[in-house]
């Protein structure tokens, strides 16, 4: 589902706000976040549900990190956070361009990953 199909225009989108809303409405707030969450990752997952777990596993990371810097606020801790999330991008980014050029180098035929870049990656 793209952000400018008739899916998400007319359907995704205007339940998505109805219900946010009248959850806010009824100051269900708590309810009201946890329902963005799941629209969310619902939205995310129209794509290629077998990125899901990705994705869950990148807010939980995330979460933690920003959980453990609120706390207190280390050099270490914020290092850690964003070595990770680069690792992740350079994982999906990168992997096969490495690969080619080791190919090249070494005349080897490792055959390429095609990974697509998931999407909030």
């Amino acid at each position: 589902m793209l952000f400018n199909s008739y899916e998400f225009l007319l359907l995704f989108l205007p339940i998505t706000f109805f219900v946010y809303f009248y959850l806010n409405s009824k100051k269900l707030i708590t309810l009201s976040k946890i329902f963005l969450v799941v629209a969310s990752l619902f939205f995310y997952s129209w794509w290629n549900p077998i990125y899901l777990p990705l994705i869950l596993g990148s807010m939980i990371f995330n979460f933690y990190i920003g959980q453990s810097l609120g706390r207190k606020s280390t050099k270490k801790m914020l290092t850690f956070g964003i070595v990770g999330n680069v690792t992740l991008l350079g994982y999906f980014k990168y992997t096969d361009f490495f690969i080619e050029n080791f190919n090249w180098a070494l005349n080897k035929d490792v055959e390429l990953l095609h990974l697509a870049l998931p999407l909030a990656i």
